[in-house]
């Protein structure tokens, strides 16, 4: 389990605006991302090593076009 303290979450720019679909993104701490539903915040978290995330993230951009 990878300590969490410092986090700094931000709502993912491909959240949904209406309060719905939201997913926080903690990019701030060294040698982790964590992501997170932003209707629950005290629930579980993914965590994710930068380099895997980032391939994820890049991944989501080719299959849109």
């Amino acid at each position: 389990m990878h300590d969490l303290t410092g986090a700094q979450w931000r709502k993912s720019t491909r959240s949904g605006g209406n309060g719905g679909n939201c997913v926080e993104v903690a990019d701030n701490l060294t040698g982790v991302v964590g992501v997170r539903d932003s209707k629950d915040p005290e629930g579980p978290v993914l965590t994710f090593e930068p380099a895997a995330f980032a391939a994820f993230v890049e991944g989501l951009k080719v299959d849109r076009i």
